[in-house]
């Protein structure tokens, strides 16, 4: 099975940054893809940026802004998030893609919270 843990969440002025972390143990492997998704209230999750064998892949809304990237020693995906918007607050979620047990696992989300 798989675990996930993500970190990092909290308030950030509008222009301000945040770095989100999601630790992975247990039957992990560096090819499987991992991701970022988000949900404001009231909305539906969408995908953020996704993360496979070193190609990554965004959502228009956060192109420019945002960066995913994995350390494979840590098992860890980061999320860093740059000039955020009011827009951006959702909580954060963190996905993994299981190619051995088929199936995806999500962490417990962080919330991110942006003040105009």
């Amino acid at each position: 099975q798989v675990q996930l843990v993500e970190s990092g969440g909290g308030l950030v002025q509008a222009g301000g940054s945040l770095r989100l972390s999601c630790a992975a143990s247990g039957s992990i492997y560096s090819s499987d893809a991992m991701g970022w998704y988000r949900q404001a209230p009231g909305k539906e999750r969408e995908l953020v940026a996704t993360i496979s064998s070193g190609n990554t892949n965004y959502a228009d809304s956060v192109k420019g802004r945002f960066t995913i990237s994995r350390d494979n020693a840590k098992n860890t995906v980061y999320l860093q998030m740059n000039s955020l918007k009011a827009e951006d607050t959702a909580v954060y979620s963190c996905k993994y893609r299981s190619t051995l047990f088929y199936r995806d696992y999500w962490g417990q989300g962080t919330q991110v919270t942006v003040s105009s």
